[in-house]
């Protein structure tokens, strides 16, 4: 595992080559316990070496929880799940002070307990059930990497990521995400259902006693040097503009915005999803063994980038025109 850590000797692409190769063994020991998913599989570790969150939608039932705690698994990183409910306090996530006496002494202190937060990986299923109070906690989180309980801050250890899930069809009893922690999480992504014959390999899977053990890939420490490898991979200019310009596109007051997206938005993507659009297309490209991003990596992760970050008006709802198609439609025409 240790050769995949990133040298000091400048070679970089090497390790670039070295982490396609990881790749497919990744998804090699996902495949034993997830089938299918593949778009999915992609969008969950270009998020992970980006170091972005990442909203997963889809119905119950179709293995959310078992691909991230497989991946945590594989990658040897630490996980928690945490079952959001309306009345999870957040206190519950992130930790909490308790009195303890000393018995020789009898002295009594306080002594913080960490939460589930306290996690390389943690799982926030159903997220959008939980009240305001703490989705601002893990905002917090989410951005900062660190945690405030009883008027101390506690530094979350890296590499740290929150993957969470929304059911989509039972909306009774959630609280919608605020604009401002959707904007946090780099992808939203769609989880559908599988095909016949990927349903048919899941069943036989899960109802029968032989479950094939998983091997270690990577470890935390390579994990934390790709990130920064990451981050020295270079974008030419173009791309660059061609990714800020499809973000500002979205926008319904940019002069540059189509009549379609000024009479179905009323507002578009930030700064923020350009910044994701090129760290998730460095991310990608390394994933495939490419030292270079480029134009495709851009379209092919425009759609989970922007598609949450476009906020539809009644007009759009109205007509049924989704944030999707509208993402879709600035993609065909884009240049």
């Amino acid at each position: 595992m240790n050769d995949l850590a990133i040298r000091t000797d400048g070679t970089d692409l090497e390790a670039v080559q070295r982490l396609g190769r990881a790749r497919e063994q990744i998804l090699g020991e996902l495949a034993k316990r997830v089938v299918g998913q593949q778009e999915v599989i992609e969008h969950l570790l270009v998020s992970l070496f980006s170091r972005g969150h990442c909203l997963f939608v889809g119905v119950p039932g179709l293995a959310k929880t078992l691909l991230i705690s497989t991946l945590a698994e594989v990658l040897e990183l630490s996980f928690n799940r945490v079952q959001f409910t309306p009345d999870l306090m957040p206190s519950d996530i992130t930790g909490t002070d308790i009195l303890e006496e000393d018995r020789t002494t009898g002295r009594r202190e306080l002594r913080f307990v960490k939460g589930p937060l306290f996690a390389n990986i943690v799982l926030a299923d159903e997220i959008n059930r939980t009240p305001p109070k703490t989705q601002a906690a893990l905002l917090q989180a989410m951005q900062e990497h660190r945690v405030t309980a009883g008027g101390r801050t506690y530094p979350l250890e890296p590499p740290f990521l929150v993957f969470a899930t929304q059911n989509p069809i039972e909306q009774e009893g959630t609280y919608p995400l605020p604009e401002a922690q959707l904007d946090r999480f780099m992808f939203m992504v769609d989880v559908g259902y599988p095909t016949e014959e990927e349903e048919i390999q899941v069943v036989t899977r899960t109802t029968g006693a032989a479950k094939e053990p998983t091997r270690k890939v990577l470890g935390p420490e390579e994990i934390l040097a790709l990130q920064e490898l990451v981050l020295r991979v270079p974008v030419a200019e173009d791309t660059v503009r061609y990714a800020v310009s499809l973000v500002r596109k979205s926008r319904p007051s940019s002069e540059d915005a189509p009549d379609y997206v000024r009479n179905y938005l009323s507002w578009g993507a930030g700064p923020r999803a350009s910044q994701y659009l090129v760290l998730a297309a460095k991310a990608r490209a390394v994933l495939h063994g490419r030292y270079a991003a480029e134009r495709e990596d851009v379209r092919a992760l425009a759609r989970p980038v922007l598609r949450h970050r476009l906020l539809a008006n009644f007009t759009a709802e109205a007509e049924g025109v989704t944030s999707a198609q509208i993402v879709d439609r600035l993609l065909a025409e884009a240049k």
